[in-house]
């Protein structure tokens, strides 16, 4: 295997050797340089393309050149040739170039021509004329030494100067069988080509030696005459070290797995290499890391470091550390992945490792948000600090050593903790705006998706839902395309909620679907999409009443909980695991599962936002059990916490909360005047559920004082008819989200009124639909299995 030459950089030359003759024409020379720059330059894997398809784009043209010349006939097949005969291609011309290369001494020639591709210096110029070479022609196309093209073919002659006589005849070899598909196109526009035109030496000596000359070329060229099935593709190390660097980079930008169809390409190439880089062998770790192939990634990992370290002696030992506690808390070795980064804190601190040392303290103080549980004796026993002090330490630091991405990514880490603690929203604001700044200035396309995920979060919190709508398309037209894919799936999923809070499931659960489906094939982004999705039918099937369904996705989905890293995926499913067992009718186990949940909370220190869910659940629960009264003082402590913290849409379901209590104790006017604050307020949350509860309390209170005017009076007709329009909205609102037992909640309550208003007939019709949902519901769930 030669290291840098190989038949597809010959084809390249002679294709530069054109252009420079000025065979291209001119309306073709934009069309061929592109391609041949794209095979020269290497690619910027920085540059985003429309769609993750197109992102491997490069790795497929670079092995398809290397394997085929088919690449160069879709480029130049569609072009005439400004030169040579009329009417013919470029591709013929280009053929023909390639086969006037008819010998090894052909080659040597053809590489010793391509010096006069070259822009001569002052100096050599001056030698010419003293020697009587004759100048330029000032017309030619001649190639600066310094650019793209005279670099490579600079480097090309250097190379094949370089060979052995073994080496550069094995690249001859391998050159005849790389154009040897063009043989049937050149006979048929060339009268004079015959069977051993492949080499002038065969086919002047063929007179001579007669049937002699099938000895000769079987000892020239052995099987190769007869398509040996053992030949091997002609590739070079640089064009495997290119692809390996430009598959680990896609790989580690954008999180995803290299496409089948690449990596079968790609093995092909390195099984036909002499020498295997080392760094196939990280390349492997990251391919059966991505595919949740622990004891295979494992394997791989030790193995590119056992090579790299007997190289590069112990300075790169920190990094080894690094990757192998990545690796062990993606498959849930929390303590081990512990272990391992605090030891490459200490390495990357006895050697002076600045970049590793500011990358696995920002690490840890991640995990420890995620995971207190595990990091909670370390804060105090360690020298690390608390997660303020570390990251206060690691902004400081990264300011001083213009670290951007570790500045910015520190600034949201304290936005994203101001937001969990309830702190100011206006704090919040400052640092994302900060941090924005540093994006847009220094052009980091791939930080963004953090940054507008926790911008979504934030117009989330504060009741802003058209904001935070907003912000997630922005991303996925806009940006998703520069990011990893983890944040393109956290959006989305965002994205997915917003809309089951509108109840259009068919629709989030299709904007799953059109995720990029390689992309999906990483094994954690696979199992979040799996999340993502179960929970929304895991929804969708409560709210329908369909239990024997909604058990079974809850079996699943409880099982891998304390699987994610993101604690926010747990919260959600225990969050959902409560509501079925109140919709099973089972209080205590649910009231028990809520004390276990705010405990937990309590010792964690977690985001105040779910501590506020929890009080919320916990006053609900108390009041299906009949002693709404009892849930006062959780109510108030949501509303107070809420209101503290700016969490609109919690704020305004607790004042729903606070008014089931005054309607149980009577106090109607009371609560009647706190719904009509918050419901306006709360249908700008855009939640149908929690504004349907506002309603129905509504319609409760209106009720209430109904009951209390004089019969027939206006007073009470007024009160009936405004409770009679509170319950056909919260009707409407369910209906939307498709919450069977709360729409015949409403009808029954429906009914009720127009019996006590004298109008039995439209009570009767109430009753029937009632009926009628219950056996709709009743037949979806007796369909199951």
């Amino acid at each position: 295997m030669s290291r840098f030459l190989t038949p597809a950089k010959i084809g390249l030359l002679a294709l530069i050797e054109l252009y420079t003759h000025k065979a291209v024409p001119t309306a073709s020379i934009v069309e061929v340089l592109s391609f041949i720059t794209s095979h020269l330059i290497e690619n910027d894997v920085s540059t985003s393309f429309s769609c993750p398809e197109r992102r491997w784009k490069p790795a497929e043209s670079t092995v398809s050149l290397v394997i085929s010349i088919a690449d160069f006939e879709r480029v130049l097949a569609p072009h005439t040739a400004a030169s040579g005969m009329p009417g013919r291609s470029l591709w013929y011309v280009f053929v023909d170039r390639l086969w006037k290369i008819d010998s090894l001494d052909a080659l040597h020639e053809f590489f010793d021509r391509c010096a006069n591709l070259l822009a001569k210096s002052k100096e050599e110029l001056r030698r010419d004329a003293e020697m009587g070479v004759p100048a330029p022609d000032p017309e030619a196309i001649l190639l600066s030494r310094n650019s793209p093209f005279g670099a490579f073919v600079r480097r090309s002659r250097l190379e094949f100067t370089r060979l052995r006589f073994h080496d550069a005849f094995e690249l001859w070899k391998a050159f005849i069988r790389y154009r040897q598909t063009t043989a049937a196109y050149y006979r048929k526009k060339t009268p004079s080509f015959q069977r051993l035109s492949f080499d002038h030496v065969l086919l002047t000596g063929e007179s001579d030696w007669g049937a002699g000359v099938e000895s000769v070329a079987s000892v020239a060229y052995g099987d190769m005459l007869r398509d040996d099935p053992t030949s091997t593709l002609p590739v070079s190390t640089d064009d495997v070290q290119k692809l390996l660097e430009f598959q680990i980079e896609q790989m580690q930008r954008y999180g995803s797995r290299i496409p089948p169809e690449i990596q079968r390409q790609f093995h092909d190439l390195l099984h036909d290499s002499l020498v295997i880089p080392s760094l196939s062998h990280y390349l492997s770790y990251l391919d059966a890391w991505r595919a949740g192939d622990y004891s295979t990634s494992f394997d791989y990992l030790h193995r590119y470091f056992d090579y790299t370290m007997q190289n590069r002696d112990r300075s790169f030992y920190q990094y080894a550390l690094m990757n192998l506690a990545v690796l062990q808390a993606d498959f849930g070795c929390h303590k081990e992945a512990i272990s391992a980064m605090l030891e490459t804190v200490s390495t990357a601190r006895e050697n002076r490792d600045m970049t590793c040392l500011n990358f696995a303290l920002n690490w840890l103080f991640h995990f420890g948000r995620a995971h207190p549980e595990i990091t909670k004796e370390l804060e105090s026993n360690s020298m690390l600090g608390t997660g303020k002090e570390s990251l206060a330490f690691l902004r400081s630091r990264a300011k001083e050593t213009d670290m951007w991405a570790l500045w910015s990514s520190s600034l949201m880490s304290e936005a994203k903790m101001t937001l969990w603690n309830g702190e100011s929203v206006a704090t919040a604001v400052e640092h994302l705006v900060r941090s924005s700044q540093i994006l847009v200035e220094r052009n980091m396309k791939g930080l963004v998706g953090s940054q507008l995920s926790i911008s979504i979060a934030l117009w989330d919190r504060l009741g802003i839902t058209y904001l935070a709508a907003t912000a997630a398309e922005v991303f996925i037209r806009c940006h998703a395309r520069h990011t990893i894919f983890d944040d393109e799936l956290k959006v989305a999923g965002r994205q997915a909620s917003m809309l089951t809070l509108k109840g259009k499931y068919d629709e989030a659960l299709g904007l799953l679907e059109a995720m990029d489906a390689n992309s999906l094939r990483a094994w954690r982004p696979n199992q979040s999409w799996h999340k993502y999705r179960g929970i929304i039918k895991l929804k969708r099937d409560i709210r329908r009443d369909n239990l024997r369904e909604a058990e079974l996705l809850l079996s699943q989905l409880l099982q891998s909980k304390h699987e994610d890293f993101e604690p926010d995926l747990a919260f959600v499913i225990d969050n959902l695991h409560v509501k079925y067992l109140m919709r099973r009718g089972s209080l205590d186990d649910a009231f028990a599962e809520v004390e276990r949940m705010m405990a937990e909370l309590r010792d964690e220190n977690r985001d105040v936002a779910l501590r506020v869910r929890l009080l919320l659940l916990k006053a609900d629960i108390l009041a299906r059990c009949g002693r709404a009264e009892r849930g006062f003082t959780a109510a108030v402590r949501a509303a107070h916490v809420a209101w503290r913290a700016r969490l609109a849409p919690q704020l305004w379901a607790a004042m729903g909360a606070v008014a089931r209590v005054l309607n149980a104790v009577g106090e109607f006017a009371a609560a009647a005047a706190l719904l009509a604050a918050a419901l306006p307020r709360c249908l700008e949350c855009e939640d149908a559920a929690a504004a349907a509860a506002l309603y129905a309390q509504l319609a409760d209170a209106s009720m209430g004082l109904a009951g209390r005017a004089a019969a027939a009076s206006p007073p009470r007709r007024e009160r009936i008819a405004q409770a009679l329009e509170a319950v056909e909205r919260a009707f409407a609102l369910y209906a939307a989200v498709e919450d069977l037992p709360c729409q015949c909640e409403m009808l029954a309550k429906k009914a009720t009124i127009m019996r006590v208003s004298g109008d039995p007939v439209l009570a009767n019709d109430c009753a029937a639909a009632y009926l009628a949902i219950r056996r709709d519901a009743a037949a979806r769930a007796g369909g199951w299995g």
